[in-house]
C-alpha cells in the first residue's frame, strides 16, 4: 500500500475516534474532536497531492478517498444533529446523504458500463468537500468556544455568540447548495452511461 492510500485508511481510523470525542462528554471534548478533524481533514489534502506528484494514482485510492471524505463529513453531520445544533440541520443531513447516496449508485453503473474503472471525483464534489469540512471546521470551533471559553468568562458574550451560531448557520447550508449543486452535475454527466433499456 502507497503513502496516499495509507493517509487515506488512517482518515477512516480516525473518524471514529473524532465521532466519539463529539458524542461523550469529557472535558474539552470538542477541542479534541475538533483537532482530530483537522488532522484528519488535513490527510485528504495531502494523500491527493502526494499521489498526483509521485504518480502514485491508483484505482484502489480512487475508490478509497471519497469513501473516507463521505464517512468523516457524514460522522461530524450526524453529531451536529444528535446535539440538534444548526437550523434545518435535519434538512442538510437529508440532502447531504440523497447525493452520496444517488452518486454512489450512479457510480456503480459508470463503473460497470466502463469495464471496472474507477470514475475519480470531480471538480466539483471536491468543491463540495472541501465546503463542507470548512463548515464542520467552524461549527467544531463554535461549540467549543460555548461550551469551554464562553463559561470562563466574566459576561457570557451572548451577542457574539449568537453571530457566530448565525455564520455557522449561513456555511451550513451554502455547502448544502454546494452538494445539490455537484450531485446534479454529477448526474448529469453520468447519466449518459445509464441504459433505460436494461
Amino acid at each position: 500500500m502507497n503513502l496516499p492510500n495509507k493517509l487515506t485508511v488512517l482518515r477512516i481510523i480516525m473518524t471514529p475516534l473524532f465521532m466519539a470525542a463529539m458524542v461523550f462528554n469529557f472535558p474539552h471534548h470538542y477541542a479534541v474532536a475538533l483537532v482530530l478533524f483537522v488532522v484528519a481533514s488535513l490527510t485528504d489534502m495531502l494523500d491527493g497531492k502526494i499521489a498526483r506528484a509521485r504518480n502514485l494514482v491508483t484505482d484502489f485510492g480512487k475508490f478509497l478517498d471519497p469513501l473516507a471524505d463521505k464517512m468523516l463529513t457524514t460522522a461530524a453531520f450526524v453529531a451536529f444533529l444528535g446535539k440538534g445544533f444548526g437550523i434545518g440541520i435535519d434538512w442538510v443531513l437529508f440532502i447531504i446523504l440523497f447525493r452520496e447516496f444517488m452518486v454512489s449508485s450512479l457510480r456503480l453503473v459508470i463503473v460497470s458500463s466502463k469495464e471496472g474503472k474507477v470514475v475519480a471525483a470531480n471538480i466539483w464534489g471536491k468543491a463540495k468537500t472541501v465546503t463542507q469540512m470548512i463548515t464542520i471546521i467552524f461549527g467544531i470551533a463554535v461549540m467549543f468556544f460555548n461550551d469551554s471559553i464562553a463559561p470562563m468568562l466574566a459576561a457570557t458574550p451572548v451577542a457574539l455568540q449568537s453571530v457566530l451560531y448565525i455564520v455557522f448557520n449561513v456555511l451550513l447550508w451554502l455547502s448544502a447548495l454546494f452538494t445539490v449543486v455537484s450531485g446534479l452535475i454529477y448526474l448529469k454527466d453520468g447519466f449518459k452511461y445509464i441504459d433505460s433499456s436494461k
